[in-house]
């Protein structure tokens, strides 16, 4: 643990409330006429504008990651075009080990706009949450249904600040009040992972319990805010997580059945008021969500508030196979990815590998998977996610155009950041037509509702064993895609495995794999190396193929299963613990 400066006495409780009252302009006590704190609650307008200042504190998501990456490509999935050339850039500093207390390169590019310190991010949400929930009882309101609805929509709100914060860092400190600068900031603890995930589900069972709170925001203008699906949804994350193997070290039964009965109640809670699978699993993420009551999209649960026309065009320039000379080819999908997909027969194509550089893969031979013509007869989803060599693109130009991938292609592999390293782009999110019009209308998703179905089958496995309730959850996802139900007859670990590789190819790119691999403590099995797939054009103009070792990353170590808390923070706590590792 770092030696702590014990001359330091502020704690991040009291930094962040110096800092956000600096820049909020409620909190503003001046003879300008800017109002003060007491005064933005004696007014309805200002009260719901305190509010609506909380969602200034939610992450983006997305491609927000420095420089313009997604989560995935600091995971197994992913493998960014900016490494290893673009020294300082988030991925290289991440795939060289450079994370340490003092310096974390997810927080690279710190921007409000970008993902960057979301530890004081995060924070300071809380605070502003606390502040409003300390004045809301008795502030002035429109009427006593928006004084519950905008109750409950707070707590919603900190309970995503806390989920977000301790599945990155762990247990922290469970803080219901505005604290003031002069708190003994050199007493305060951090609590279990299991007392914040508690006092999670107990601010999401108090929203739902509130009847003027609504279950679906239905106007372009409140997309992204809370509400009783979120809260639904947040209780089912933070359950699984305390259940799985990170947090629930003596793999304790009593956990995975709480877990799966929160996340059975929140699927038929969600079916019943509404929400259900989208019909088309390519096209739900080329779109962003639709307004109204009765949407064509009744998935989503929560958006990310980055949309609109500049959000399509960073996805357009920053990640894509350069047809239209894009910036850079971005977060290139892995060839561990691509081989988790399924063969469309519903049979694993590949089932592990023989050696560490996964240079030989184990084929299942039921499968009908040909490791020489790789891309064909594939789960769906691999189509709507991936970009492959030869893979047909679409017009360009008025003429059709395929995808070369291979080396000396028109976006061939190479080592720069306009070309992808693995041998793949990212199909997902981007249509071709849009591509080729520098145009779309998608949007990051936070929550949907496959999520919840995968969490559901994940803890009724752990808690019963695969039961009709599993085999049902998990099967309603793999129909929609037009696959076929998992076999019958299989044993919990092999249950495990499918519902494992499910969440894999259903959610890629979604910021749920970085997470995933935490909580089933595998980095060592999937961050050591990263591969892809080399092609050749032979002179008949057919394909010849290899397997390569795209990188070492030098982030499997057990440290990395729980991120250090930000040296600055530990050194303004006393009684703080720093991280396991670190």
């Amino acid at each position: 643990m770092n030696r702590i400066r014990k001359s330091i006495i502020l704690t991040i409780a009291a930094a962040l409330w110096l800092a956000s009252c600096k820049n909020d302009k409620y909190l503003d006590i001046t003879p300008d006429g800017r109002v003060s704190l007491n005064d933005v609650f004696t007014d309805a307008q200002n009260t719901e504008s305190y509010l609506n200042t909380v969602y200034n504190y939610l992450p983006f998501g997305g491609i927000y990651y420095h420089y313009y990456e997604f989560l995935a490509a600091f995971t197994d999935d992913a493998q960014s075009s900016d490494a290893p050339t673009q020294a300082g850039f988030a991925a290289t500093e991440w795939y060289s080990g450079s994370l340490t207390p003092s310096k974390n390169p997810l927080y690279t590019g710190n921007y409000p706009t970008n993902n960057g310190n979301r530890y004081e991010r995060n924070w300071e949400g809380i605070r502003k949450v606390n502040t409003f929930l300390a004045n809301i009882d008795k502030a002035a309101v429109k009427n006593e249904s928006n004084r519950a609805s905008m109750k409950a929509e707070a707590r919603v709100l900190r309970a995503f600040f806390y989920s977000r914060l301790i599945r990155k860092y762990g247990g922290m400190p469970i803080i219901k009040e505005p604290l003031s600068p002069e708190y003994d900031f050199s007493t305060l603890k951090r609590n279990t992972f299991q007392e914040c995930v508690d006092f999670i589900v107990e601010d999401c069972n108090a929203a739902l319990a509130e009847a003027n709170f609504t279950w679906r925001r239905v106007s372009t203008a409140d997309a992204g805010r809370m509400t009783k699906a979120v809260a639904e949804a947040l209780k089912t994350q933070v359950t699984l997580y305390a259940a799985s193997p990170l947090w629930n070290k003596t793999n304790d039964a009593a956990l995975w059945q709480k877990a799966a009965v929160t996340a059975k109640t929140a699927l038929e809670d969600l079916l019943a008021n509404g929400y259900q699978l989208y019909n088309n699993y390519g096209e739900f993420f080329e779109n962003s969500p639709d307004d109204g009551a009765n949407p064509k999209d009744k998935e989503t649960i929560l958006v990310s508030r980055a949309f609109g026309a500049q959000y399509p065009l960073n996805m357009l320039v920053l990640r894509m196979a350069s047809v239209l000379n894009a910036d850079k080819a971005g977060s290139c999908p892995t060839q561990e990815l691509v081989d988790t997909y399924d063969m469309d027969n519903g049979e694993m194509a590949i089932t592990g590998y023989s050696d560490a550089d996964h240079m030989h893969p184990i084929i299942n031979p039921a499968s009908g998977y040909d490791d020489a013509n790789p891309y064909v007869h594939r789960d769906p989803r691999f189509y709507a996610t991936v970009w492959y060599n030869n893979a047909y693109y679409g017009k360009v130009n008025g003429a059709d155009y395929y995808i070369g991938a291979y080396k000396g292609g028109n976006v061939g592999i190479s080592n720069t950041r306009q070309r992808t390293h693995t041998g793949y782009y990212l199909r997902k999110y981007k249509a071709p037509e849009d591509q080729s019009n520098n145009s779309g209308n998608e949007s990051f998703r936070f929550i949907r509702l496959a999520e919840v179905y995968l969490s559901y089958a994940e803890a009724e496995n752990e808690a019963v064993g695969p039961d009709q309730n599993v085999y049902s959850a998990i099967n309603a996802i793999r129909r929609r895609v037009g696959m076929p139900d998992l076999p019958a007859g299989l044993s919990k670990d092999d249950m495990r495995e499918r519902i494992r590789r499910e969440r894999r190819v259903e959610m890629p790119y979604e910021e749920i794999r970085f997470y995933d691999e935490r909580r089933w403590k595998i980095l060592d099995k999937s961050e050591k190396v990263t591969t892809g797939m080399s092609w050749t054009k032979n002179a008949d103009g057919t394909f010849s193929n290899e397997r390569i070792v795209v990188d070492r990353r030098k982030t499997w170590e057990d440290k990395y299963l729980i991120l250090p808390i930000p040296l600055d923070e530990i050194n303004k706590m006393p009684s703080f613990e720093q991280n396991p590792g670190w």
